[in-house]
């Protein structure tokens, strides 16, 4: 009997790419990078608290007890080493020899999914991936499930990409300032106070684009480079300025270091370091975008004098979240409420438990709504008595705005985006043309939203969309295909995708997107009618078809009484344009308000009739009569700032509203 044991293990297996042909055209050079590249790998091992515990020609395998040390390791080794090397990752039961090497399953998979990877790349197990959480998890891309060499068993395996998208290899040379203001390090003992260096950082991004009116990359994106991947930064974002530092925090004392780098040169504009009580730390935020400022030849505005107990201090951050999570919401918006009871004086606490408020109505009864309005419309104005002009005040204004009717409200977007220029506020600026059918200043506003916040989802998800819904059609299906690449559980682009393919008639990759076994992994029940209904009818065309949609129709109304403006341009896409206008006379345009309606911020939106593919409701001069009991033509009179579609439809659209200027209006129940 052997004397071995076994234990779980997370395996790291690497070989250096080519090594064959580079060992063919030169053996003896070849062999000399190998040798150094083990004292590379065995530092780097270290540093995470792995060993090499085999080693083979120019193969290494490697150990480590914790997943995510192995997964930080892979992604060190696939950057750094040099030769190029191919990296495979995976978490099994291993065998223990007497000489401390490793055998087993787990080690056999790793070097399987080494020999699947690119030169410089890694791939990871979904055994690894389920096991590890925060910023580098989200950075693990799917690739699919993967028939291993010499293995009967699949596996789904996930690349680890340093960038996640494509740039050019150098910073082009800015017309004005990009700013990218990185997460400060954490230099306190206790690792917890890592959201307060994040709030901190966070915070000095919003004084910057707000008081000095730079642009500054969102923070969803610069927030991806941490720690070694932070010289990344320049070159994965194309910014011309990087403003990094650290916070060491002792009690009530905070020390707080900030540099400003400009890119090309690689040279420091400014640096200065901050000693002060933590009462202070408004006034270092402050300081720091002043001096920032003044670097890049920008006036600053500071917000209005703050001072809060830093236990105060330590709840507004904890709440001061990014979700629209009910659960995560409900929890915020507790600790935000326990902030303006213990600092009635600090406003920013006052516009974000409005913010967030405001976005918890959308998620909330109907019954819910009008109560819980009232009370964020309390906490803006608040907000806004203290502080002028709050961003996150102007959003929950701007949030609380009913869907339709009262599209007048919604002018202030532009107020808005005057202010803050956050990721919130564009997608807000983005949605607002959209609904009232302005699809080419929704494109430019979107366009904006995802050069300012490169790698996040959902201003990447708004760009796809708004290229769609303008009639970009390849541009929008190559923009959707690349959020799907980047982030695989992007549910509202693949939906779209799934429209958009279908309305190619492009069947193959519909059916690849609606798979069986994609879609255990990723369902799409809240999409029933656009990966459902929308693309079996355009799958099987044929008068029943027709009369599927209006049965929809008449059975909603008879149920509930309402129609949904969704419901009704499909209706007409598919040739049942005077059923639908039929229905929509007979019908009010609302949500039922009771349990059977649809939630979220997108439900009831009334951009779908302005929809480049499908014209046909917008088509019949019936359709000013609609959008005047939707509240549009009281917005377009008013204001002046006409649809997209005022110019192109057959009639005369200009006149048709004015005709209309008077029509009542249906409500709308928040």
């Amino acid at each position: 009997m052997t004397d071995t044991t076994r234990k779980l293990a997370t395996i790291v297996a690497l070989d250096v790419a080519g090594y064959s042909a580079r060992t063919e055209a030169d053996e003896a050079r070849t062999t000399a990078e190998v040798a150094a590249l083990r004292k590379v790998i065995e530092v780097i091992a270290a540093k995470h608290g792995g060993r090499v515990f085999n080693t083979a020609g120019d193969g290494f395998m490697l150990e480590f007890g914790s997943s995510l040390a192995a997964v930080e390791a892979a992604f060190e080794l696939a950057e750094t080493c040099e030769p190029k090397v191919r990296v495979g990752v995976h978490l099994g039961d291993v065998a223990v020899q007497p000489n401390g090497d490793l055998l087993g399953h787990g080690v056999n998979v790793a070097a399987r999914l080494m020999a699947k990877s690119d030169p410089g790349g890694a791939l990871v197990s979904a055994d690894v991936r389920r096991t590890i959480r925060g910023p580098l998890s989200e950075r693990l891309i799917s690739r699919g499930v993967m028939q291993l060499d010499k293995m009967a068993e699949t596996i789904e395996a996930f690349a680890l990409n340093s960038v996640v998208v494509s740039l050019p290899a150098v910073p082009k040379q800015q017309s004005e300032p990009l700013l990218a203001v990185l997460p400060f390090d954490n230099l306190s003992s206790d690792p917890e106070m890592q959201f307060f260096s994040d709030g901190v950082s966070e915070d000095i991004i919003q004084r910057l684009a707000n008081g000095a009116k730079l642009k500054v990359i969102g923070r969803t994106s610069s927030f991806q480079f941490r720690g070694d991947r932070k010289a990344e930064v320049a070159r994965a974002l194309n910014c011309s300025h990087v403003l990094d530092g650290s916070i060491r925090r002792a009690g009530s004392r905070v020390r707080v270091a900030a540099h400003l780098v400009e890119s090309s040169s690689r040279t420091t504009m400014w640096s200065d370091r901050f000693d002060r009580g933590l009462e202070d730390i408004f006034a270092i935020q402050d300081e720091i975008s002043e001096s920032i400022a003044a670097s890049l030849n920008r006036t600053f505005s500071p917000a209005p004098a703050q001072s809060v107990d830093p236990a105060v201090y330590d709840l507004y951050l904890r709440g001061n979240i990014r979700t629209t999570e009910p659960e995560a919401l409900r929890a915020s918006i507790a600790l935000l409420e326990e902030v303006t009871r213990r600092a009635p004086h600090f406003a920013p606490a006052w516009g974000k438990v409005a913010e967030l408020r405001a976005w918890m109505v959308s998620y909330s009864p109907y019954a819910d709504r009008h109560a819980m309005a009232a009370r964020a419309r309390h906490e803006l104005e608040h907000a806004l008595a203290l502080v002028p002009d709050m961003p996150s005040a102007l959003i929950a204004r701007l949030a609380l705005v009913p869907h339709y009717g009262s599209f007048l409200e919604g002018q202030g977007v532009d107020l808005l985006l005057q202010t803050c220029t956050g990721d919130t506020a564009l997608g807000l600026g983005a949605l607002f043309p959209e609904s009232v059918g302005r699809m080419r200043d929704a494109l430019a506003r979107s366009r904006r939203g995802a050069e300012l916040d490169a790698l996040n989802a959902y201003a990447s998800h708004m760009l796809g969309k708004t290229l769609w819904f303008s009639g970009h059609i390849a541009q929008a299906r190559a923009q959707f295909e690349d959020n799907l690449a980047r982030w695989p559980d992007l549910k509202p682009s693949a939906n779209n995708l799934i429209m958009l393919c279908a309305e190619l008639e492009d069947w193959n990759a519909v059916d690849s997107l609606l798979a069986p076994e994609r879609l255990a992994k990723f369902p799409l029940q809240e999409f029933e009618i656009g990966a459902k209904r929308y693309v079996a009818s355009k799958r099987h065309r044929s008068p029943g078809v027709q009369n599927e949609f209006v049965k929809h129709l008449e059975d909603d109304f008879s149920n509930s009484g309402y129609a949904d403006t969704s419901a009704l341009t499909f209706a007409a896409h598919f040739g049942a344009i005077d059923e639908a206008y039929d229905i929509a006379a007979r019908a009010r345009l609302r949500p039922a308000g009771d349990g059977r309606d649809a939630m979220g911020y997108d439900a009831y939106r009334t951009y779908i009739m302005f929809h480049a593919s499908w014209p046909e409701l917008r088509s019949d001069p019936r359709f000013v009569t609609l959008c005047a009991r939707l509240g549009l033509v009281e917005y377009w009179l008013t204001t002046q700032k006409w649809p997209d579609c005022a110019d192109t439809v057959s009639y005369d659209f200009r006149a048709e509203c004015e005709r209309h200027r008077d029509h009542p209006k249906d409500t709308y129940p928040l």
